[in-house]
């Protein structure tokens, strides 16, 4: 999730834990052991492209960190912010809460999760939850900030803190009760219109949970298609794309282009383009693919260009849309169910 989301999120775990006895620190130190995971992007200047695709969301991320480093941080505290009334466990309990909550929200959207690192480098994630959802983020902290207002004694400041947390949790859970919900119209579709297909992932438009967005795979292509939970006809129209996974053979053999392979969980098609080979990552969909046929672009796709001494050279581009106030109106429309209303 966004930094903002986690600072929130780390901030109200701090304050449930340590809130009535030190006060707004408590919340102050949820919000930095929110934050502690993702500095592994610190690390991004001395990597290439693939060693950043594989490095974020492992070691930091990991069940391992958080027991690892939680009592670490837990023990520094304690010593040099503790007073009387807290104690070490506390403390170490805030860190670990802090640091396990921001992995298993991470693991909620589409990128993936190293979890089990350093067993296995697979990116778990369920693909419930879009990276930035205000819809999660903003009835959370707007609960967090009137009860951090509050004297820490009052009670109205802990179950306001609670709602907060129960509101945000009870979305994550409907989050998943939707994504059902689309799979099921999802699959329907297919066998209706004889399409046989190997697996498929299906994830949520930006900042809902009501436009849903499926990536199919076959033999040979992956088809693409949306659904609003809001839509009043569940016929889900497709639009196919070719693998064209053939190209790669173009390139030299390398291990750093089978772990960029192995980040897309299979989910990629190739393009050729003069020299280079494109990977389109299709883990992250083509989110305005909903205005209709050849409208959608790829979130991310990756350039990888051969050198002449037989390597590769590997570049990640993403698609930095910026929405018209036209295009936020249809857009709005379609996530509620207008289909009438999409952009042709």
């Amino acid at each position: 999730m966004d930094s903002l989301t986690q600072v929130v999120l780390g901030a109200s775990v701090g304050e449930a834990v340590l809130g009535k006895k030190i006060g707004i620190k408590a919340a102050i130190f949820g919000a930095i052991a929110g934050t502690i995971p993702d500095l592994d992007t610190l690390a991004s200047p001395f990597l290439d492209t693939v060693g950043e695709l594989t490095f974020h969301r492992s070691v930091t991320h990991s069940f391992l960190f958080c027991f690892l480093a939680a009592p670490i941080f837990g023990y520094l505290c304690h010593k040099i912010f503790g007073k009387q009334k807290d104690t070490f466990k506390e403390w170490t309990l805030l860190f670990f809460l802090g640091f396990i909550t921001h992995s298993l929200l991470d693991t909620c959207t589409t990128w993936g999760t190293q979890l089990m690192w350093p067993f296995t480098p697979y990116g778990f994630a369920t693909y419930t939850v879009f990276v930035v959802d205000p819809h999660y983020t903003l009835p959370f902290m707007v609960l967090l900030i009137i009860a951090l207002c509050k004297p820490k004694d009052s009670k109205i400041r802990q179950q306001l803190n609670y709602i907060g947390l129960g509101i945000s949790t009870a979305y994550l859970l409907l989050g998943f009760v939707l994504q059902n919900k689309a799979n099921n119209v999802f699959e329907t579709n297919l066998k209706e219109q004889g399409i046989t297909y190997q697996n498929y992932i299906t994830k949520p438009t930006p900042l809902n949970i009501w436009l849903w967005a499926t990536s199919v795979q076959t033999d040979s292509s992956y088809y693409t298609g949306f659904y609003s939970v809001f839509d009043q006809d569940k016929k889900v129209t497709f639009s196919v794309t070719p693998k064209n996974h053939q190209l790669l053979d173009k390139l030299p053999p390398s291990t750093k282009t089978d772990k960029l392979l192995y980040v897309t969980k299979g989910f990629y098609t190739v393009e050729n383009h003069g020299n280079s080979i494109w990977i389109n990552d299709l883990r992250f969909g083509t989110f305005d693919g909903w205005q209709g046929k050849g409208k959608g672009r790829t979130v991310f796709v990756y350039h990888l260009t051969p050198q002449k001494d037989g390597s590769i050279d590997y570049e990640q581009k993403s698609y930095r849309f910026k929405p018209s106030k036209e295009y936020m109106v249809a857009y709005l429309k379609r996530v509620f169910g207008h289909k009438e209303n999409v952009v042709l």
